[in-house]
């Protein structure tokens, strides 16, 4: 694997500067076609929950069940449901939706490591990217909420995304829930100690940006309870 990484370093050094810059203006087009392929099927959609979690969770633990309760009630309450397409949480969250007659959409990411889309997603609403910003962006775009479960780095770094873009207005405020106490418990204590109280990097009322709870009914319960207390109307 090192050498294989050398042979590309140096194949890329060894590149004429012009041909490097007509490779990087030529991807722009690439990137387009994700972002017109995403907006257009998404558009059609209606509105969504957005389900993050690892891909490593198997079928017969608790979060997968839960995942799948979550999405299954919250189909049940007129939404849909997003997941990152592949397997774990985000199977899990797919097949709840499909269980409970709702919209399941699968964006998935192309990666060496990974396997392929589950099986739970409507075929008409699997969007397949080669960029995780292009997909991250549809996320968030096409979302009424976002419910984390426990995950690892990837479903951390969609979450202080979603956090950082409400906390500084970029993105109009919607309903975040973390799910599971326990899982969560140690980061939370961090982010009102350390990064709140001790080192004031971030304002007190940064931990209203999100719930943490437990349960699926307390998950579809802050999610309806937003839309009618602030009067909203989903996306579509």
């Amino acid at each position: 694997m090192f050498n294989d990484e050398e042979a590309i370093q140096k194949a890329f050094k060894e590149k004429p500067w012009s041909e490097i810059k007509a490779t990087d203006s030529w991807q722009i087009f690439r990137i387009m076609a994700e972002f017109v392929e995403g907006f257009e099927k998404m558009a059609k959609v209606g509105p969504c929950v957005s389900i993050f979690g690892s891909a490593r969770t198997k079928p017969a633990h608790e979060y997968y069940k839960l995942a799948s309760e979550i999405a299954f009630k919250l189909t049940r309450n007129g939404y849909g449901v997003i997941s990152g397409g592949g397997p774990g949480i985000m199977e899990a969250a797919n097949k709840g939706a499909k269980a409970g007659g709702g919209r399941s959409v699968g964006l998935n990411i192309t990666l060496p490591m990974e396997q392929s889309h589950n099986p739970f997603i409507d075929p008409d609403k699997l969007i397949n990217f080669d960029y995780f910003f292009v997909r991250k962006v549809m996320f968030l775009k096409y979302a009424q909420g976002f419910v984390v479960l426990p995950g690892g780095l990837g479903t951390l770094d969609e979450l202080f995304e979603a956090l950082t873009l409400i906390q500084t207005n970029k993105i109009a405020h919607f309903p975040v829930v973390m799910v599971g106490r326990k899982y969560w418990s140690g980061l939370l204590d961090w982010i009102k100690l350390e990064m709140i109280q001790n080192e004031k990097n971030a304002s007190p009322e940064d931990i209203n940006l999100f719930n943490v709870v437990d349960t699926a009914d307390e998950v579809v319960d802050i999610i309806n309870l937003f839309y009618s207390k602030y009067l909203l109307k989903p996306n579509f």
